[in-house]
């Protein structure tokens, strides 16, 4: 099937439907598995790649960031097809001031990502998490810093609550400052609590919503796949605590003729505000598989449904719970 390519919130640049995660990649997925996965995405028209500097989990290491950097080296093209995405924020060394987002940090940690993926410039660079202690001045300051120096074209957060959002773009608009255009948030069928605050402050700022663990954790993606690739204590935690409703919605997908994995993708996309949903494959076989949720369309009955199964928060704040 043809790649489809939606606008990143209100920046004019184009992205595909589906993001290429790459948190498996050093952890789970070997080095030359992570390259051919990446590889085969590009084939499949998938360039927005997204990860981490505290991907691979060893601290300071960016094992991650630096699998993607051979992976370029091996080709430099495919930089120029890539919109590329990384995070900053967390705890990158143990001295104190290798963490956060004070614009010291900012800018080493920019400095270190760029050197592990051997590149000049990050298209999308986002903030892991809000920081409370540091002002929206000082990380912004930092961050136009980045962009005058063309080292970053784009900002974005993760983790961010609607008015972090609404402070953050604010804030950023008073210094002329294109500010945010996207937020990466847990958004889910088990996970909708984002529907209160954060889809609608998306909505209002602009911003494009990128959700992660589409699939939960893989426990939508199929109750006999859960069991037999996820033993750990935090999947058999979900899988009792949803058990019900998880058989309920493999049953309703059996009736629409489509993979629990690919209907949970689709009723993400079926949301204007998402822009890209991000897949998390740790081979060819996962990676290939997804993309036949841009395919699904779920009318009204079927959307009604799945509200039914998997219950948000009843729509936007403050209507939600107050009338």
């Amino acid at each position: 099937m043809e790649m489809q390519y939606t606008n990143l919130g209100r920046a004019g640049l184009l992205v595909s439907k589906l993001c290429l995660g790459t948190m498996n990649f050093g952890p789970r997925t070997e080095e030359a598995d992570s390259h051919r996965i990446m590889d085969r995405a590009l084939d499949l028209g998938i360039n927005f790649f997204d990860t981490a500097n505290v991907y691979g989990w060893k601290l300071g290491e960016g094992i991650t960031e630096q699998i993607l950097g051979r992976w370029f080296e091996k080709d430099k093209r495919n930089r120029d097809k890539v919109v590329l995405a990384t995070k900053v924020y967390n705890k990158m060394g143990e001295w104190p001031n290798e963490k956060g987002l004070s614009a010291m940090h900012i800018k080493k940690a920019c400095e270190d990502s760029l050197r592990r993926m051997k590149t000049d410039y990050i298209d999308l660079y986002q903030m892991h998490h809000v920081d409370r202690r540091t002002s929206w001045e000082e990380i912004w300051q930092a961050m136009e810093q980045l962009v005058q120096e063309g080292k970053v074209i784009y900002v974005g957060s993760s983790n961010f609550a609607g008015w972090h959002i609404a402070t953050a773009n604010g804030a950023a608009r008073q210094r002329n400052f294109l500010g945010l255009v996207c937020e990466q948030s847990l958004y889910n069928l088990t996970e909708r609590t984002v529907e209160l605050e954060v889809i609608p402050a998306c909505e209002h700022f602009g911003l494009g919503l990128i959700p992660w663990s589409p699939l939960a954790g893989g426990i939508l993606g199929g109750l006999a796949q859960a069991g037999s690739r996820r033993q750990d204590d935090w999947a058999k935690q979900r899988i009792a605590k949803y058990g019900r409703q998880l058989k309920r919605y493999e049953a309703f997908c059996e009736t629409v003729g489509e993979s629990p994995a690919d209907v949970a993708l689709a009723w993400l996309l079926h949301n204007p505000v998402v822009t890209a949903p991000i897949i998390g494959p740790r081979t060819l076989d996962q990676l290939e598989g997804s993309l036949h949720a841009l395919e699904i369309k779920l009318n009204a009955r079927q959307l009604a449904k799945l509200d039914e199964i998997w219950p948000g928060p009843g729509g936007p704040a403050p209507e939600a719970y107050a009338w």
